[in-house]
């Protein structure tokens, strides 16, 4: 539980002000270049292009997109 190696977010960004959000993305960026994998679920279209390499959008429990975002955040 101390170094996890899959880090799992629901909406982790929700009810943070701006710089709490600009911190938190930072955290994550800085995470996920020491190797750390993350799977979040946001509608935020802007977290997922920043902190994303892989999407995967569902509609009502069903896969209905996925596609590559490619070198996010490095």
């Amino acid at each position: 539980m101390e170094d996890p190696s899959l880090i799992i977010l629901d909406e982790p960004m929700n009810g943070l002000d701006n710089q709490g959000v600009e911190e938190m993305r930072k955290l994550f960026l800085e995470l996920k270049s020491h190797g750390k994998t993350f799977l979040i679920v946001s509608h935020n279209r802007e977290d997922i292009e920043v902190l994303c390499d892989h999407v995967y959008m569902m509609d009502r429990g069903v896969l209905t997109s996925q596609s590559t975002i490619g070198q996010a955040g490095r």
